[in-house]
């Protein structure tokens, strides 16, 4: 007797074994319409935005191969990143293939896709795979083009700056209305669509220094602008991730890779200030009469910009650190207890802020030590970036991702590990009333 594949499917999952603690049950509200068992182009209506994670860690490694920001390089090194951020471009109009299709084959999904309480977080990591490809533009494709990639450099950039800010607004909106989550669900991935606008302040740091004078002043206050939004409203979101963490525990096994986020933003903070320090326009650079905001020589004021950018890198630096041993440490805790998702690929990304900001600090402060430990950081993310693309195509070929019920547009809720523990039930707790 030929028995229904739906049937086969759900028989080898029962014997396969016993589910990860974490995993997640099946939405049908959320799945209207979609067959039991799901092939080939089916498949893509799964394609959720936190599949830009992909090329968002793709281009980070590539602005991180980029000789311009290593301290120490070999031949080929260059060709290296290039090749990198060739294919970044590749996966990046692939991945923006698939999620169109999703949106027209399946009508209603983009829209769902935008109020989703879990899918909508990563709406800004689109964006933040633009952030890559522009920034990376500034080391690979100016330097061998004409004068017209300059022009089209800042043109990008200030579009990126107006629609990234819009994103901004628009889905903390979402985020600040909808009835589904709960302090109790919160994790660092709320950070996700301020993001993109704060790595308006590393665009602007990767493509001043070839920018004329009278273009390079206003990018680079735009940047600073937008850099100094998203730090702030990170400390914001630090403060609840921190609250959530003390009266419910860790967030679920299977969020904590999502928990390496906290490190991006001071760690881009500082790679932003540096950065825009080391590019600032003086009376030599460019064209133009440029600006005069402080009185003194251009020298001076550079050198006391620069002082003060290592300062304030190395405070908020260390926050990045911190943040870090905290994931790392709880991400080992967690080991086999959780099967890959896409925000794996936070392991990749806000690592690649955190090692060319410690990169930038070595440099500016001389140190070979540190350069050197920067060194060994890249070796490392090069190393993670290949585990997690070898899960990532793992989980594809076993269904565990591009699967009914297995992806972001299947909401649930975070484990409260701290009332779980005490033998109460979660979904009568009371812990946060009176606070």
């Amino acid at each position: 007797m030929i028995q229904p594949v739906s049937m086969l499917n759900r028989r080898n999952e029962t014997s396969s074994g016993p589910k990860d603690s974490d995993e997640e049950m099946f939405d049908a509200k959320e799945n209207r319409n979609v067959p039991l068992s799901e092939q080939g182009l089916q498949r893509l209506k799964h394609l959720t935005w936190a599949w830009f994670t992909f090329p968002m860690a793709t281009g980070g490694m590539a602005l991180l191969l980029s000789p311009d920001n290593q301290p120490h390089v070999f031949t080929g090194l260059e060709t290296i990143g290039k090749v990198v951020y060739l294919i970044d471009l590749c996966i990046f109009t692939l991945t923006v293939a698939g999620i169109t299709y999703r949106f027209l084959k399946w009508p209603g999904t983009l829209k769902a896709s935008l109020a989703h309480p879990t899918e909508s977080l990563f709406f800004g990591t689109s964006f933040l795979s633009l952030a890559s490809i522009i920034a990376a533009m500034a080391h690979y494709a100016i330097p061998t083009c004409g004068p017209w990639l300059v022009v089209t450099y800042r043109v990008l950039f200030w579009i990126y700056f107006a629609a990234t800010f819009l994103v901004a607004v628009a889905a903390y909106l979402v985020l600040f209305t909808n009835p589904r989550l709960k302090i109790q669900d919160m994790t660092p991935a709320w950070d996700l669509p301020m993001f993109p606008f704060m790595l308006c302040g590393t665009i602007a740091s990767s493509g001043i220094a070839a920018q004329p004078r009278t273009y390079a002043m206003p990018m680079l206050f735009g940047g600073l602008t937008a850099q100094g939004l998203g730090m702030l409203v990170s400390m914001g979101m630090y403060a609840s991730y921190v609250r959530r963490m003390i009266m419910y525990g860790l967030p679920s096994p299977s969020s904590r890779p999502a928990m390496f986020i906290a490190v991006g933003p001071p760690s881009f903070t500082a790679l932003a200030l540096i950065g825009l320090a080391d590019h600032w326009p003086n009376g030599a650079q460019g064209s133009g009469s440029g600006y005069d905001y402080f009185d003194g020589p251009d020298a001076i004021t550079a050198q006391v910009v620069r002082i003060l950018a290592v300062m304030v890198a190395v405070f908020v630096w260390s926050l990045s650190f911190w943040f870090f041993c905290i994931s790392v440490v709880s991400c080992v805790a967690a080991r086999g207890k959780y099967r890959f998702h896409l925000n794996w690929w936070a392991f990749v990304f806000p690592n690649v802020g955190f090692t060319l900001a410690t990169i930038n600090i070595g440099k500016s402060l001389k140190s070979e030590g540190v350069q050197w430990v920067g060194s060994v950081m890249t070796v490392g993310l090069v190393a993670t970036y290949f585990f997690v693309l070898f899960h990532h195509v793992r989980a594809v070929w076993n269904n565990d991702v591009l699967y009914l019920g297995k992806d972001e547009d299947n909401y649930h809720p975070e484990k409260m590990a701290k009332v779980e523990s005490r033998g109460e039930d979660p979904e009568k707790c009371v812990c946060v009333s009176g606070s």
